[in-house]
């Protein structure tokens, strides 16, 4: 329904100053600004780190750091998040956001392949967020479980690619990878989960077990 999303960001907390200058900052300087998360989904992104209360963080795909923050907001007392961008252009802006923010101390920023540089984490991970290169959620995804402890939950963003991945004709590559990637993990017994409609489809799995 039009307008919904509108509607839905008016009833929740509003954005934080700093988050709003990251978006209007993105949204001015940086191609592709529709990556960003945004208000509405930035609310649900903080309020699950909170709920979750996490002690360390794992995000896949920083872009220009307006996620992270809002994730940030839910760290456990020296909780620590770690984030992984592919495009080494981006750093400089993303650290900016993040003394913007004031929360530089709280978050490592990795600038690399997420699929060479998880292998490389020996942390484990209360909650983690992938939000990258769609052909590679799979494998991001099963790389990160064991990384993952019991209760532990994973987001997984844009599983429905515009409602694409409703549609049977729509035969790109990217399209069917996130079918076969939502329906990776409908079929992991490992996890709860449900898929919510926010804005481009988030998956929202909690490990419960390890095989």
């Amino acid at each position: 329904m039009e307008g919904v999303d509108s509607y839905c960001a008016d009833h929740s907390d509003g954005e934080p100053k700093a988050l709003k200058e990251v978006s209007r900052d993105t949204f001015a300087n940086v191609l592709k600004p529709r990556m960003l998360s945004g208000h509405f989904q930035g609310r649900l992104l903080s309020l699950i780190s909170s709920l979750v209360n996490p002690t360390n963080i794992l995000e896949i795909g920083t872009y220009t750091g307006y996620s992270a923050i809002c994730m940030a907001e839910g760290l456990a007392e020296n909780g620590k998040l770690v984030t992984i961008e592919a495009n080494e252009e981006y750093e400089d802006r993303i650290l900016n956001n993040f003394r913007t923010a004031g929360v530089s101390e709280k978050i490592e920023l990795i600038i690399g392949n997420a699929l060479e540089e998880i292998p490389k984490l020996d942390q484990k991970f209360d909650l983690v967020f992938i939000d990258a290169d769609k052909l590679n959620y799979i494998a991001y995804y099963d790389m990160i479980f064991e990384k993952v402890n019991i209760g532990g939950v994973i987001l997984s963003d844009n599983v429905l690619w515009d409602g694409k991945v409703l549609d049977n004709t729509k035969k790109d590559k990217t399209t069917e990878l996130l079918r076969e990637f939502n329906i990776h993990l409908k079929n992991d017994a490992r996890t709860q989960k449900v898929l919510l409609p926010i804005r481009d489809g988030l998956f929202v799995s909690r490990k419960i077990k390890e095989i």
